[in-house]
């Protein structure tokens, strides 16, 4: 396990969403069904093992998942890239927001946070990183970091196609930082979230043999890892409850591609950022958990130092995933970041100042 998080954290979907996600339950949303009712089906091209899935928030965002043609240039033919998009477009003085994801997860881990933007009024984009996802990846180019890079940004420049807000929670974090250094003008602000950007890619999986490489992929996609994770990850829990999210987490790796396009991103190197930092001068907002036990928070720090226009949120009572265990103050911090307002009070996440203080 320890080497799989060496390229990002696996996507631990769980904490305490159960109580924080409630409220949503009981909230009247206009623009989301959260307990997945009505005539909407699943799209046919997701593993039937969606069916299984018990989470109501996980059920109703993957009815919304659909394929758009993205042109990639290295053929004639176009990848079907999943995503979902916004249930309204907003007006072009409105800024979208594009919502990314950890190392091999899907737009699933914005269940709980997208409809909470979209309350808010913001256009929210929820997009899966080529090679991960359920995007259509029968025929692919490789899945490097360059591939992952203009992929986001023809797909941008074909449905998006204003500047955004673009979010990026662990080694998505890495994935904005790298696309927003090669394309300033398509990226307003930034939202890094327990950013894990300070890995040298790969490192030595990326020398791997390719049976090696193989063998340690599926077990990457296996039941007792990912449920062993969130079982360390999470206390009082019920076993059902984290088995579920567990199925969440791994539902892209059940497509016939996921496995070749993993070891593709595994041995081309990943992503190493770390020379690209200061030259990202968009104003960012980086939001940390306060429990989180995969990213130091001396680097989250550094990283706040490097960058030339940034502020540091804190989310009270979170883990690595704080857009998951609490939805609620992630979506309002995000919605005002897009107003340009700080957002902090005595109740809200710290500020840095507090943050510092508190832990020394």
């Amino acid at each position: 396990m320890t080497m799989f998080l060496k390229l990002g954290s696996l996507p631990l979907l769980g904490g305490n969403m159960t109580k924080k996600c409630a409220s949503l339950k009981a909230s009247k949303h206009k623009v989301f069904d959260v307990d997945g009712a009505g005539d909407a089906e699943f799209p046919s091209f997701l593993p039937k093992e969606v069916e299984k899935i018990k989470d109501p928030f996980a059920r109703s965002l993957a009815k919304r998942i659909e394929r758009l043609p993205v042109q990639m240039g290295y053929s004639k033919s176009c990848i079907m890239s999943s995503c979902v998009k916004p249930l309204f477009r907003q007006s072009n003085k409105t800024t979208p927001v594009v919502l990314l994801h950890c190392f091999d997860s899907s737009c699933l881990e914005w269940r709980c946070t997208l409809p909470l933007l979209e309350e808010a009024g913001l256009e929210a984009w929820a997009i899966d990183v080529l090679g991960w996802g359920f995007s259509d990846l029968e025929t692919r180019p490789p899945c490097d970091m360059a591939s992952k890079r203009h992929h986001l940004y023809q797909l941008w420049k074909s449905h998006i196609r204003r500047p955004m807000i673009l979010v990026g929670p662990s080694l998505g974090a890495s994935v904005a930082i790298d696309f927003t250094v090669h394309y300033p003008e398509a990226v307003e602000k930034l939202v890094l979230i327990n950013p894990s950007v300070y890995a040298e890619g790969t490192g030595h999986l990326a020398k791997l043999p390719e049976s090696v490489a193989y063998a340690g992929v599926s077990l990457l996609k296996s039941v007792p890892l990912r449920l062993y994770a969130n079982m360390l990850a999470f206390n009082s829990i019920p076993f059902l409850t984290i088995l579920d999210w567990t199925n969440v987490g791994r539902l892209h790796c059940l497509l016939p591609w996921w496995k070749d396009a993993t070891v593709s991103f595994m041995l081309s190197g990943g992503y190493n950022v770390i020379s690209q930092i200061k030259q990202v001068k968009h104003k960012t907002l980086i939001i940390c958990g306060e429990k989180d036990q995969i990213v130091s928070y001396k680097l989250v720090v550094k990283l706040h130092s490097e960058l030339s226009n940034a502020i540091i949120r804190e989310v009270y009572d979170s883990g690595h995933l704080p857009h998951v265990d609490n939805p609620k103050w992630v979506a309002k911090l995000i919605a005002n970041f897009a107003e340009d307002d700080a957002g902090v009070d005595a109740k809200s996440p710290f500020c840095l100042a507090q943050v510092t203080a508190s832990r020394g």
